[in-house]
């Protein structure tokens, strides 16, 4: 069938086609019946050919034979062309006429109530006998239009998600009358002519056109930034190219653009702007299908694309899922930056829209500046984005960019940049990232402030800008050389921070306290201050051939077969690695740079199709695998990479047989306020670190780490031994995540030795302690504990994820049963490879029980021992100490020592257990166990006080039966002290008030009237306490307890001040102002300079804090000026304790502090000061009602309860 779209004044008809050549069907019917085509010896065409157009969108286009449509005297014409031929065309009806349709929403642009719209469209009828003749009449089929604020489109129905064809606003450049119920629209490229039901709706149509390419070409500037090579593309687009679509013949021209996935025919019409149809990805999911394969799955129709590679198809799954994230994301905060006019454009290129920015450097940029400006690191700009950094963007912050932004920045950043070296959109990313070097890290175009090069005068003049509001001058100060932390001469302000803040200049402190670290641009070209290193780097030279894939922007995820790679001539010299098509080139297909060097990996030999693999990370996140057949030709490489960009000063990590090598910023020691620049290499399971004020490297075993846990989103890693914490941090998401999850897997457990399982500081595996501890807590009294076997299918599952990971295990008592424990602690020793004794010594232990002189005997044994590797020894010492308690016990458990030797004898030698020897050994271990591991007084005398503590419960207890797994913990009465101690054994049942009556009880305490009795966590570190609430459950406060916490049962002396405040108040609010205290967190955020004054508002659901308050009156003194808070937490998830701790120096003694934990365990901790004791207890009892209501039983009355619920003692002190 001919063309029955009109595609411009060319001799060619354009437009829909019902169902031609190639068709896809429509996923809610089948197309639309396929007309006669016409055969293959086609008369000579005239004029331009159009490329077949998309089924269920539009169809087939086909060329215009010679001699058609002669525009007669029926006037029913078309596209007119300088040969005279017609075309056929759109008949649209609006709403209202016998069509029925409703209407729809005006265009954004015009503001003009324009209707939806059919349309009709004309076909040719050829003519009986011959296949191509003159139309002498049409036959019109309906389409739906619809005009918005940017396209034209329309659809087979108003049902359709998806047009069949859109037609940028952007592109229209007039809207004329041709005749009847005719109007022509004129594009930069093509004509397309309409026909409507009546002259009123052409002219209601032509008027609304009309209009929006009027108001289209005041922002014509606009729109030509927006793409410099799409003349409709509504944004420039992140990835681009060719895709096959199911059920499509031919491939499409797809394009990813902000938060839509544009489809095209091909790429002329992408460079035109005239398209397909667009999908919106705040309704889109992207997931993979095969090796090729990826669906785009919409809740209207499922587009099943296919890539010409696995690479290929990983960048359009990446660019479309960043797609989705940016349309899920919040604009709130980009639509209040871009308020300034300024701010609409990215301050580097021009780019409009631009919703990232660098947040000490107060410009907003677009996203492939964005991109270059991580490269140039943390401490020249700070990249966060508009619309998925929420936390960051604080009113202060969002001012700061209203004050200063994009014109205000770049007066003085680029005040002097040359229009041969500046950037547009189109600028490549080797284009921008010489630029924004030059302009920021070099500050090459910055406009000089008259005092630079003269420090003390830089100071000076800073100490007295901050106190101002010149921001501009701030700015310009700070990046020719004054120091954020200058000293101010004023004991009471010592810092500009301060002098800013004494002089309530809020975005003066901002700005410097995103400043605090940044670094002063620098212009010495060629000296070592442009380079991240103080010293030059050796030169190294090496070249040869390696298998090269193309370089990527995320890890890699799956294998690569050898058909991936490619082999390339490659030349490290002169600090840079070259790569080349072939050895006779000269001119490389890429470089790498080695200061940008930031990790080298050596992957697991055949990690990928190449026998020998490494990777190589940049600092602008882009990651580059090599690998090559030979062993030691790779190692080479390794060797000579590393030494080319590892810093001298920790060339000690160059001997290691290192799997990952690299620089990253951490913080650790005494001084938190600073991340520091280490080199960081990772050799097993140990992580060698060479700090930044250490002459040599330091080893940290990832084994016996306490802890390995990440803060904020995957931004921060922690690592917790006895004596340090480690956090480093992720400035490049790219390295640090591998970082990462190799850390994590190296401090895993990774066989089945003793020596390769997760350690204790003691050396003794995780394993062994986590089930040691448990049993000693929960089932040192358990009948048959060890001989009786628990579970196979609850062993098997506990015993795997302790060896996969103890460390993030925690035995609770009622979660897991003593003897499922017990007997993960025999099955791990049975598998145990090599043996606890090991294969070596076993034998000489066996032989060692027919010594008959016991001395003789226990001496062999001790020699043994010292042959035994340091894990083994210490393992066998844990687990002897703890069979010889639990056999102190055997008058309950049935346990002696000659029957856990003889469960354990075959367990820990392999046997089969028909050689008694295995139970000997075990026997006289336990037996002779002070003798043969040299216990001290010390350890004996600790283990004894345990003892007693147990044994000092049971005969306290008042039933003979014991329930195995119950907890054992020391409670003291009023006051910790020896004689106060209660050891008493908490089922998983109790509760503060049980535990309360148990201990008044033993004590034979009488309560008086209006006595008051609650059970305290007691923090000592922290100085304060909490008041369990009668209902709490104990045991799983035990479990979380530290070291330096205990609980304390004690009478409340305010409790009836408390509630009298309760029930004479108005209202389920508290508000009013208190003194605030932020906790320097690990990590150095956070405040630390001291309490401020802040107004709080407490009700049922949140705890709100203001910063800023007006005061209008003496009776609303104090109301917040903004309604929206500066912080807010949710009250379930806080946890409030009385007092704090006295080094902090507090303004008054009336405060408490409070501990704020979120679903994703991130952790806060504030101090609160309230002017008086009245004002304390007030606050606290809200703070208690709000979150549990009730405080005491029902069966108390307010004068005789016995309250579970009660502040400290200091409270009560005047009452």
């Amino acid at each position: 069938m001919p063309c029955p779209v009109l595609c411009g004044r060319s001799a060619c008809w354009a437009g829909e086609g019902e169902g031609g050549p190639g068709a896809l069907p429509q996923p809610w019917g089948p197309p639309s019946p396929v007309r006669p085509h016409p055969s293959a010896t086609r008369p000579e065409f005239k004029g331009a050919r159009c490329s077949p157009e998309l089924p269920g969108l539009p169809g087939t286009a086909q060329p215009v034979p010679r001699g058609w449509g002669r525009q007669g005297a029926s006037g029913e014409g078309g596209c007119s062309s300088p040969g005279g031929l017609t075309a056929p065309f759109l008949h649209i009806s609006p709403l209202g006429t016998s069509t029925g349709l409703g209407w729809a929403a005006a265009p954004a642009a015009s503001r003009l109530p324009a209707p939806t719209w059919r349309v009709q469209l004309g076909h040719p009828i050829p003519s009986n006998g011959s296949l191509w003749s003159l139309p002498r009449s049409y036959i019109y089929q309906k389409r739906w239009v619809k005009l918005d604020a940017d396209y034209l489109r329309y659809f087979d129905s108003e049902k359709d998600a998806y047009s069949k064809r859109f037609i940028p606003v952007s592109s229209i450049s007039r809207v004329t009358s041709i005749g009847d119920q005719k109007f022509e629209v004129i594009t930069n490229n093509r004509n397309f002519v309409f026909r409507a039901e009546s002259d009123a709706d052409r002219n209601e149509w032509i008027r609304t056109l009309q209009q929006i390419a009027e108001e289209r070409k005041s922002k014509a500037l606009e729109r030509t930034l927006m793409s410099p090579t799409t003349s409709g593309a509504a944004d420039p687009a992140d990835k681009s190219g060719f895709l096959e679509l199911r059920g499509f013949k031919h491939k499409l021209f797809v394009a990813v653009a902000g938060d839509k996935v544009f489809l095209y025919k091909n790429a002329e019409d992408y460079r035109l702007g005239i398209g397909i149809t667009y999908i919106e990805m705040n309704v889109g999911n992207v997931k993979e299908v095969d090796r090729r394969g990826f669906d785009l799955t919409t809740p209207y129709r499922i587009f099943s694309f296919s890539a010409d590679s696995d690479q290929e198809k990983e960048e359009w799954v990446e660019a479309m899922q960043q797609s989705i994230a940016e349309a899920l994301s919040n604009s709130e905060v980009a639509e209040r930056i871009w308020v300034v006019e300024s701010n609409r454009f990215c301050a580097d290129c021009g780019s409009p829209k631009p919703d990232w920015a660098s947040i000490n450097l107060c410009v907003v940029i677009c996203k492939r500046c964005a991109g270059e400006h991580r490269g140039l690191g943390p401490g020249i700009t700070k990249v966060r984005s508009l619309k998925m950094d929420r936390k960051v963007w604080t009113e202060e912050l969002i001012e700061l960019f209203h004050q200063i932004g994009n014109a205000v920045a770049n007066q003085f950043w680029a005040a002097n940049v040359p229009p041969s070296e500046a950037i547009n959109p189109a600028s490549s990313s080797q284009e921008r990232r010489r630029f924004l070097i030059a302009k920021y890290r070099e500050g090459k175009y910055r406009r000089y402030h008259p005092l630079f090069g003269n420090q003390e005068e830089l100071d000076r003049a800073l100490c007295a800008a901050v106190t101002t509001s010149d921001l501009a001058e701030t700015q310009a100060l700070l990046f020719c050389g004054a120091a954020v932390t200058c000293a101010t001469g004023d004991p009471q302000c010592p810092t500009p921070l301060a002098l800013a803040e004494k002089s309530g200049q809020r975005l003066q402190m901002e700005f410097l306290l995103h400043n605090k670290n940044s670094e002063t641009p620098r212009l010495e070209v060629g000296t070592s201050e442009e380079k991240p290193y103080s010293v030059p780097l050796p030169s190294v030279t090496h070249n040869g051939f390696l298998y090269k894939t193309p370089s990527m922007a995320k890890p890699v995820g799956e294998r690569k077969g050898q058909e991936e790679f490619s082999r390339r001539w490659c030349t490290l010299q002169d600090g840079v690695l070259s790569y080349y098509e072939n050895d006779r080139n000269a001119v490389p297909n890429g470089e790498i740079k080695v200061e940008e060097i930031v990790c080298l990996v050596n992957n697991p030999p055949n990690a990928h199709g190449i026998e020998s693999t490494f990777e190589i990370y940049i600092e602008s996140e882009r990651l580059y695998l090599f690998g090559l057949e030979s062993p030691d030709s790779a190692r080479e490489w390794l060797k000579s990479i590393a030494k080319s960009f590892v810093h001298p000063r920790a060339e000690e990590l160059l001997a290691l047989d290192f799997e990952r090598i690299g620089r990253l910023h951490y913080k650790g020691g005494l001084n938190l306020e600073r991340a520091k620049e280490g080199w960081f290499a990772l050799a097993g399971s140990t992580l060698h670190v060479c700090f930044e004020d250490s002459e040599r490297q330091e080893p940290l075993q990832l084994r016996k780490l306490q802890e390995l846990s990440i803060q904020g989103d995957n931004e921060v890693l922690v690592l917790v031994e006895r004596r340090r914490t480690l956090y480093i941090q992720g400035e490049r998401k790219l390295d640090f995540l591998g970082w990462v999850h190799a850390i994590q897997k190296a401090a895993g457990s990774a066989g089945d030795t003793l020596s390769e399982q997760q350690l204790t500081e003691s050396d003794v595996p995780l394993l062994v302690d986590r089930c040691i501890d448990y049993i000693t807590q929960c089932g040192l009294t358990s009948e048959g504990i060890y001989r009786k076997s628990g579970q196979n299918s609850k062993t098997t599952s506990l015993l795997e994820m302790l060896r996969r990971d103890a460390r993030s295990v925690r035995l609770k008592e009622g979660e897991h049963q003593v003897d499922d424990v017990a007997n993960t602690l025999k099955r791990f020793f049975r598998d145990l490879g090599d043996g606890l004794f090991t294969r070596q010594w076993g034998q000489d232990w066996l032989r060692a029980t027919a010594l008959e002189d016991e001395e003789a005997k226990i001496s062999e044994y001790r020699r043994l021992l010292g042959t035994l590797p340091t894990v083994n020894r210490a393992t066998l010492k844990a687990l002897i100490n703890h069979l010889f308690r639990v056999q102190r016990f055997s008058g309950e458990n049935q346990m002696n020592t000659h029957n856990l030797a003889i469960v354990f004898g075959p367990t820990l030698f392999q046997t089969d257990g028909k050689d008694y020897k295995a139970g000997r050994v075990v026997e006289d271990l336990i037996s002779h166990y002070v003798k043969i591991f040299n216990v001290n007084d010390q350890e004996m005398k600790k283990q004894q006080d345990e003892i007693m503590a147990i044994m000092k419960m049971r005969e306290a207890a008042s039933s003979g039966t014991q329930q195995a797994g119950d907890f054992i913990c020391t409670v003291y009465l009023e006051e910790k002290k020896t004689e106060a101690e209660q050891h008493v054994k908490i089922p998983a049942t109790m509760t503060a008030e049980e535990l309360t009556f148990e201990i008044l009880d033993r004590r034979k305490i009488v309560m008086k009237e209006k006595d008051y009795w609650s059970c305290f966590e007691v923090n000592e570190r922290e100085e304060a306490e909490r008041p369990l609430h009668y209902s709490e459950k104990v045991l799983p406060i035990l479990h979380c307890l530290g070291t330096e916490s205990y609980l304390v049962v004690k009478k409340q002396m305010s409790m009836e001040n408390m509630l009298i405040y309760l029930a004479s108040r108005v209202g389920d609010c508290k508000h009013g102002m208190m003194k605030f205290r932020e906790e320097r967190n690990l990590l150095g955020l956070g405040l630390s300079t001291g309490f401020h004054d802040r107004y709080f508002i407490l009700n049922h659901t949140c705890l709100r804090l203001y910063k800023e308050v007006r005061d209008v009156g003496p009776m609303w003194a104090g109301i917040p000026r903004s309604h929206k808070p500066e912080k807010e937490w949710p009250v379930r998830n806080l946890k409030v304790y009385l007092g704090m701790k006295k080094k902090l120096r507090p303004p008054t003694c009336w405060g408490f502090t409070v501990f704020y934990e979120n679903e994703k365990h991130e952790k806060q901790q504030w101090y609160l000061c309230c002017d008086t004791q009245a004002d304390l207890r007030e606050w606290f009892a809200t703070f208690l009602h709000v979150q549990v209501g009730k405080w005491c039983p029902c069966s108390h009355s307010l004068c005789t309860s016995i309250s579970l619920w009660s502040p400290q003692r200091e409270l009560g002190g005047g009452d």
